[in-house]
């Protein structure tokens, strides 16, 4: 429907005509347990949605209209008078005519529960049978739950009453009671429809408090909850989930001096989302993968802190202070992303997140701005599908990076007390860019337009290159540094560097010299290293203060070929991997160069969200990057590689588990198969590893994608984790098999059938696209473009992007298929743009990995 997408400029409209002063929500989710209704059948499983609207018109006898996404609609009135809903409801719009100065707008419809993640998703747990629901809304999902106005700008109180089965509980964002069968919630304060929310079923639920004394003779005091399915709920480490969020609310109420304004902070973890985690203040709601079931890393408990942090953070930035329009996305999500590692690494036990922060959320940021796709932190969101693909690595990790310059740029304190200002000022309100740059330019006293002209309105990344001249007597004469920009985005940015210099002391590589610099310009002379003794290696954004590409000159780059492991600081050894990253993906580093680094001095790597990083480089390099010719030589180096480092690892040790998991990935002979199949079945041992449920579905994807184990392999683990944890494992490796039928069976599923939920569709996907198969795969690229638009115009539009995302033939890595992208674009126009822009950018991906290709080919060529 046309009108499913709403537009910016009909939000600015709506917005200048209507303030709402508050919903009334009953919902009837009784349905989700009858079994007869809707199971077997094309109808849809409803549940009784009636909403009562109370708002006003600053013009009387205008027309406006309310959002709702509904199978059907039982009556509409307003002020009284009932309309036809036959007239009034096209599917996605109910139209309001003749409006008075004071409004009363009754909507009773049947609305659908989803299977994609998007409204109210209806799970049911293969385990135990029991059904689980919540709700997912961002950006414009709670019209397909009650009727409302769904834009960030039209803010209101809620009260939310829920009419559920007998032995379930009920959630939502205020504190709730259950009498006469009915659960009621307590009003919000003034909060956006996408940030309201019902969580309902048999959930297993942990309570906690938090107090802290105010400092005015008055003591705050946050009921908090967490919960799970109940099938998880042996699994669940609600105390560590707790002791973050207490660390988190006393760094907040420390630095913000605005106490928590929602009552009370439950978290539920919950399955099928689509998202990492989604900030409802009260209720926020998690991927219930935050809950591990087998052994991990630190690094996936550092990842889980950081999100419960990053969540926490939109309770102001985002809950409290709302951006107006999704232009300004980066309001929230760029601060929560900052403030996330910001907090994690001052109140928490994970200290180095700065370091994971540089390697990883950077890597997300530099690949999403060479995009052809990319846009400034600041975009230019016209309608509901743009806002869709921006929650991506420019308005996350890019702003964030560009936040922590802004940090070094006015000072921690000024920053701090611009955040401050900002939420007093504008509290329960809407704001623009403008809003946030005055508080700032108040405190630092610096000039925010130029800062914001460089960094927030413009896109692209600068690469920053060091030069180095000595004199006779081997001292640094002249150190500058060269600043560079694509083509396409030619903008020089001021960055706040620091530059340090290292060398080899007693076999290790230490800096010992750093200066702070403003970089500005082409090329900006560093007049104080001067008269320093010569670098081994310059790094020209030590402590990771800017956003750029690093890159090296000559010398340092040979230091790092045979000297890497011996950096000491591990944020400086991060910040080197990620620039040899940068310059592999740039075709400036050949990918066997890459991998030959990574076998040298991954082992030695003592940070594991580092290591397992370059493990997923190292296959991405080998899949992507390394001249066809050279794969099997790759494959095989990598695989002896990782075997070797599994082995030599410390016994039960997160580096052995990191090194067990990539060996499973790499393995590729008959002698790497039989080893995983011993680990399997016991009858191969390797000291303190622990062949736990999680880890024999590692170790069973590549033996079915390889042929060295069946279906009946498959059923078998089944029945051993018979969750649905382990459903979604099977339905993986049921499409990892290399059967032609398999694939074709894979494929109709995901792009011919809407029987998956999203989480199966995932699934499926991630088992199809196998890179040992890329010959079984050549059928599926003209296939894939022949799909494409009637998928994203029949399917919700979550899983058209994952259908568009996952299924784009990047394994047939030969120019043709870049032909063939072209052709499909010039031929789709009038696509709708959000379609057009997914597809763009795997042609961009593509083309990348064909560059890196030949830059290994000719380094073959001289070898």
């Amino acid at each position: 429907m046309p009108g499913e997408n709403l537009s910016r400029d009909e939000a600015r409209e709506r917005a200048a005509l209507l303030s709402v002063d508050g919903y009334d929500v009953s919902l009837d989710v009784r349905s989700a347990l009858a079994s007869a209704v809707g199971e077997g059948t094309d109808e849809p499983r409803t549940f009784r949605s009636v909403t009562t609207i109370r708002f006003r018109c600053n013009e009387p006898g205008a027309a406006s209209f309310a959002d709702l996404i509904a199978p059907s609609v039982t009556s509409v009135s307003l002020n009284g008078r009932d309309l036809d809903p036959g007239e009034v409801f096209d599917g996605s719009r109910i139209l309001l005519e003749d409006l008075a100065a004071d409004n009363e707008l009754v909507v009773d419809a049947r609305c659908a529960y989803s299977r994609t993640g998007e409204g109210l998703h209806r799970f049911v747990d293969p385990e135990d049978g029991e059904v689980y629901l919540y709700t997912q809304y961002e950006p414009a999902d709670s019209r397909r739950v009650f009727a409302n106005f769904e834009q960030p700008d039209l803010k209101a109180p809620f009260r939310f009453e829920v009419r559920a089965p007998e032995e379930w509980t009920v959630w939502s964002n205020g504190a709730g009671e259950r009498a006469d069968g009915v659960w009621r919630f307590a009003e919000t304060k003034p909060i956006s429809t996408y940030i309201t929310c019902v969580v309902a079923g048999p959930y297993h639920y942990v309570t906690d408090s938090y107090t802290r004394d105010l400092g005015d003779g008055t003591t705050l005091e946050i009921p908090l909850g967490a919960m799970c399915r109940k099938g998880l709920a042996p699994y669940f480490e609600a105390e560590d989930v707790f002791l973050i969020t207490k660390q988190g609310l006393d760094f907040f109420h420390e630095h913000f001096d605005y106490p928590y304004p929602f009552g009370k902070y439950d978290q539920a973890f919950v399955p099928e989302y689509n998202l990492g985690a989604m900030e409802n203040p009260g209720l926020v709601t998690f991927r219930e993968e935050y809950i591990f079931r087998g052994k991990v890393t630190r690094l996936s408990y550092e990842n889980r802190a950081n999100v419960i942090l990053h969540e926490m953070a939109h309770m102001w930035f985002g809950d409290l202070v709302t951006m107006e329009w999704w232009d300004d996305l980066w309001l929230k999500e760029s601060f929560a992303d900052f403030m996330g590692s910001f907090s994690m690494v001052e109140a928490t036990r994970f200290t180095q997140g700065w370091i994971t922060f540089a390697n990883r959320r950077k890597a997300w940021a530099y690949r999403a701005d060479q995009l052809p796709s990319t846009h400034p932190v600041t975009a230019d969101i016209h309608d509901l599908q743009d806002a869709k693909l921006n929650f991506d690595g420019i308005t996350y990790a890019k702003g964030a990076s560009v936040l922590k310059q802004l940090v070094a740029y006015v000072g921690r304190d000024a920053f701090l007390e611009g955040a401050r200002r900002y939420f007093k000022r504008h509290a329960y309100g809407n704001t623009r860019l403008g809003d946030l740059l005055a508080v700032l330019a108040e405190t630092s006293g610096r000039d925010m337009g130029a800062w914001a002209r460089s960094w927030l309105q413009t896109a692209g990344v600068n690469s920053l290159t060091p030069q180095v001249l000595l004199d006779a007597g081997g001292r640094i004469a002249e150190l500058a540094v060269v600043q560079e920009a694509p083509e396409s985005h030619p903008e020089l940015r001021p960055h706040r560097v620091a530059i340090g210099l290292y060398r080899r002391e007693e076999g290790a590589l230490v800096r010992y010299a750093r200066v702070e610099a403003d970089v500005d310009g082409p090329r900006t002379i560093v007049t104080e290293l001067a008269g320093e003794a010569a670098p081994e290696l310059v790094l020209v954004n030590d402590d990771d203060l800017t956003y750029c590409k690093i890159r090296f000159d000559q010398t340092s780059l040979e230091t790092l070929h045979t000297h890497l492991g011996d950096i000491t600081d591990p944020l400086a050894r991060a910040l080197c991997w990620s620039a040899l990253w940068n310059l592999t993906r740039d075709a400036l580093l050949p990918a066997r160069d890459f991998i030959a680094l990574v076998l040298r001095f991954a082992g030695r790597e003592s940070d594991i969200g580092v290591l397992q990083m370059l493990h997923a480089w190292a296959d991405s390099a080998l899949v992507h990057y390394v001249a066809p010719p050279l794969r099997a030589t790759g494959a095989r180096l990598l695989a002896e590689g990782a075997e070797r480092e599994l082995y030599a690892a410390e016994p039960g040790s997160e580096h052995q588990l990191a090194w067990a998991r990539f060996f499973a990935q790499t393995a590729e002979d008959q002698g790497d198969f039989e080893l995983l199949r011993g680990l399997l079945d016991g009858t191969s041992v390797i000291e303190g590893l622990d062949v736990d449920q999680e880890l024999r579905w590692t170790f069973l994807e590549p033996l079915v994608a390889h042929g060295y184990a069946d279906e009946k392999a498959l059923e078998a683990e089944l029945a051993r984790d018979d969750t649905a944890s382990g459903r979604r494992h099977q339905v993986r490796c049921l499409a990892a098999r290399p059967s032609a039928a398999v694939k074709a069976q894979a494929w109709a599923q995901v792009v011919e059938s809407e029987e998956l939920s999203n989480a199966l569709v995932e699934a499926t996907i991630a088992g199809f696209a196998q890179p040992s198969q890329r010959e079984l795969l050549a059928p599926y690229a003209q296939k894939y473009f022949a799909a494409i638009e009637r998928v994203w115009s029949q399917r919700s539009i979550q899983i058209a992007m994952t259908v568009v995302k996952g299924l784009y033939p990047y394994l047939q890595d030969s120019p043709q298929t870049l032909v063939e992208t072209d052709v499909w674009l010039a031929a789709h126009d009038a696509a709708p743009p959000a379609l057009r822009r997914l597809v763009l950018e795997a042609w961009d991906d593509l083309a990348r990995g064909l560059r890196g290709q030949a830059c290994d080919a000719r380094a073959e060529e001289h070898h």
